[in-house]
């Protein structure tokens, strides 16, 4: 398959810049994957699409304020590092830019000196590795430094930083939002509970795979980052007992799927378990875990495109997607979303 195939135009107006005043009143785009059929609805009319004994699996990963403006400590060259996994203590691995200002030995000072990073190794594609320096808890001193790593498509400010975070955000670790689950809110979360629908989480840390483009011809060669994820011995019983009863698994996005279908891939039952996945799920992919999926809409030739692909088929994806720009739904992170059913 060529990555080609996965194109579709996209006016830039369509791609969205800020988050609606009100999470859960985006468009809903339901798309029925067997037969094509698409509804148009909104989004907290997910609502009567899920039914008692159905699971719904969040990812509750937490962005971290990631982005950090520095500069050398001895040219004063300013310098943007966008922390992307901790490797070990105090050392993560960042995306750097301009990344050839940064030899190893390189010292970065953010905040005055609050915060030192040193490079302590250099790899490929602007990738670096930092040890960081600093007083007290590392998590507060970025709170205070950092910014949301928002996506290069967003150009405009974000007014509020938590709009970026989905409400049921913990587990601090992220590159990136989970950007299916910003439509909920505690209120919706509520009424779906009430309803006698499950609600499970499980973590997967959104690493560098979502700010690289695919940059081969042939799908089959390209190769996915790895990711961190984990699942709870409670969220293992649950769901196994979801298929038992006949009843539906739902993943609220791709990074729930991608989560779930690694662990049925490898152990082929779900089970208490956490490791590093680079699954890559693309068109010929047979889904062991999820039945329904909520996404947003995704990047012309991404590697998002191609799961939906794998789920509901191209044909189906490509026709929505067309659908979608003419009916002027907003796309990428902050834009509507999606159900696969």
């Amino acid at each position: 398959m060529t990555v080609e195939e996965f194109n579709y135009d996209l006016p830039e107006e369509l791609i969205a810049q800020t988050p609606l005043e009100k999470r859960d009143e985006s468009r809903l785009m339901v798309l029925d994957k067997k037969t094509g059929e698409i509804e148009h609805k909104h989004f907290k009319d997910i609502l009567s699409y899920l039914e008692s004994g159905d699971t719904l699996v969040l990812n509750d990963t937490k962005v971290l304020p990631a982005r950090l403006y520095g500069e050398k400590e001895d040219t004063k060259a300013l310098i943007e590092v966008l922390l992307l996994k901790n490797t070990e203590g105090d050392t993560w691995e960042c995306l750097v830019k301009p990344a050839r200002r940064i030899k190893e030995g390189t010292v970065v000072v953010f905040g005055n000196g609050k915060l030192k990073a040193k490079c302590v190794f250099v790899g490929e594609e602007g990738i670096r590795h930092f040890t960081f320096s600093y007083q007290g808890i590392f998590l507060e001193v970025l709170e205070e430094l950092g910014t949301m790593p928002l996506p290069p498509y967003i150009h405009e400010q974000l007014e509020d930083q938590s709009r970026y975070q989905t409400v049921y955000a913990k587990e601090v670790g992220s590159a990136a939002a989970p950007t299916a689950g910003l439509h909920f809110t505690k209120e919706l979360l509520k009424e779906i509970e009430d309803k006698g629908v499950n609600i499970a989480y499980i973590t997967l840390h959104v690493g560098l795979g979502t700010f690289r483009p695919v940059s081969v011809d042939t799908v089959e060669e390209h190769t996915m980052h790895s990711e961190y994820y984990q699942m709870t011995k409670e969220v293992a019983e649950l769901l196994t007992e979801t298929k038992k009863q006949g009843k539906r698994i739902i993943s609220v996005g791709t990074t729930s799927t991608r989560t779930l279908e690694t662990i049925m891939s490898l152990y082929h039952e779900f089970r208490e378990c956490h490791g590093w996945t680079n699954i890559f799920i693309y068109p010929g992919y047979e889904f062991k875990a999820i039945d329904c999926l909520i996404t947003n809409f995704h990047l012309p030739k991404s590697t998002l495109v191609m799961l939906v692909s794998a789920l509901a088929g191209r044909e189906h994806i490509l026709h929505a997607y067309q659908v979608a720009v003419e009916e002027k739904y907003r796309f990428f992170s902050f834009g509507d979303a999606m159900f696969i059913k």
